[in-house]
């Protein structure tokens, strides 16, 4: 053979043994892709269930820009602090921050609104009436007041379940609670609590006739409205939301034991106010509440 076609021949079989391995890299290449877009499928699917598991675990646990509506149920410990504010505590605060609040953000407004109404009652009872949104950080900021104050007649037969307002608001994610699917006993009065809209503006609860006639009387629909069994009006907050800014539920409820806190200065002069308030619609009772009370009404 000569050196010529021995030199064709490896050649050949050098070209050859390129081409395979090309199309070995090739094979090789081509696993790959589908490994990898296997992969990456697999790596979809996983976070996306745990992006529904987060969400999920929003909007149940009523976190800060939540959609739910009836929040989440706090601890025993914290509901025990909200319901059971000592007396001495309250009349320690008197009407606290509400007076500077009112002069300066309400224009010297009143706290609180003498009228002369038909008695609004319900169950052979007087009727407070509470019309809000979940959304509203003004609801926020009373609500926490309401509870306190109605703590002083009856009894939350439910736990308290806490929401934040709107996350898009005015003083935004404000920590509250929710008077949605509560319920409240007494014998001294009947509370009526509307949740008109969730915390995205949606549809909640709808007012009856009666009280949507009574809220368009007053109110031009805004919120938040509470309304005295006819006797007494609130149209407005009355201490200012910005103290319960960046706070926990438990760090407010604690807080309104310090009567030098600046959360009991606001949320206990209000709930002072609606104490007052409530006093009028009950025939001041019971005498352990409504004699010697820190505030008076108009």
């Amino acid at each position: 053979m000569s050196k010529a076609t021995r030199i064709r021949q490896q050649n050949a079989r050098e070209k050859i043994a390129a081409q395979r391995a090309a199309a070995r890299r090739a094979e090789v290449r081509k696993r790959t892709l589908i490994v990898t877009g296997s992969i990456v499928a697999v790596l979809a699917i996983v976070v996306a269930f745990v992006a529904i598991g987060l969400n999920h675990n929003n909007k149940s646990s009523g976190s800060s820009g939540s959609t739910s509506t009836t929040g989440t149920v706090l601890p025993a410990s914290v509901h025990q602090d909200i319901t059971t504010v000592p007396a001495s505590a309250l009349d320690k605060v008197g009407v606290g921050s509400v007076p500077s609040f009112m002069a300066a953000d309400e224009g010297g407004q009143p706290p609180i609104q003498a009228i002369s109404d038909k008695p609004l009652t319900s169950n052979g009872k007087p009727e407070m009436l509470y019309i809000g949104a979940e959304f509203c950080p003004y609801c926020a900021a009373m609500r926490w007041s309401m509870a306190v104050a109605l703590s002083r007649f009856g009894t939350f037969t439910t736990p308290l379940r806490g929401i934040h307002s709107s996350s898009t608001d005015t003083d935004p994610n404000t920590p509250t609670l929710t008077f949605y699917k509560s319920s409240y006993s007494s014998k001294y009065l009947t509370f009526t609590p509307v949740e008109n809209e969730t915390v995205d503006r949606a549809p909640l609860q709808p007012t009856t006739a009666q009280q949507q006639a009574i809220w368009d009387k007053y109110d031009a629909n805004s919120y938040p409205f509470i309304y005295f069994g006819g006797k007494y009006m609130i149209t407005t907050p009355i201490y200012d939301p910005q103290v319960l800014q960046g706070k926990t539920w438990a760090q407010i409820a604690a807080a309104l034991h310090d009567p030098s806190s600046a959360i009991a200065q606001g949320a206990l002069g209000a709930a002072n106010y609606m104490t007052a308030a409530i006093c009028k619609m009950t025939g001041n009772q019971p005498a352990s509440v409504c004699s010697n009370l820190p505030v008076s009404t108009p």
